[in-house]
Formats: C-alpha cells, sequence, structure tokens
C-alpha cells in the first residue's frame, strides 16, 4: 500500500486542526497551501486532503477568518 508523503501527513494534521476547530486562519490557510506545495509536487493524497478542506470552506463548516 502507498505511504503518504510527510507533507501529506502534516495537512492532514493542520486540516483536521481546522475541523476541529470549526476556522482557519488566512495565515494557516497559506500555511497548507505551501506545505502542499513544498516538495514541488502535489500527490493524489494532497489533492484529496487540499478538496476537503475546500469544500468545507466551502459549505462553511470551516470559517476562514484573518489572522
Amino acid at each position: 500500500m502507498h505511504q503518504p508523503s510527510k507533507s501529506a501527513e502534516k495537512l492532514h494534521a493542520m486540516i483536521k486542526k481546522a475541523i476541529d476547530d470549526g476556522s482557519i486562519t488566512t495565515l494557516e490557510r497559506e500555511k497548507i497551501m505551501m506545505l502542499a506545495d513544498e516538495d514541488g509536487v502535489i500527490d493524489k493524497q494532497e489533492q484529496k486532503l487540499l478538496g476537503e478542506l475546500n469544500h468545507l470552506i466551502d459549505n462553511g463548516t470551516i470559517k476562514v477568518i484573518p489572522g
């Protein structure tokens, strides 16, 4: 089975925190995007995690707050 990349594991933790909090700051969101692209490749697992995050933001489950 395919092992998740280190960045995917970090992304998962950061996104889980946003879900638990119900919010994400613009700085946290920017850090997530930078982390996903740090190795120059956004793999399938990272794409899935980012898609889930964007979906939760779009449907209002997670609020984006300044900061």
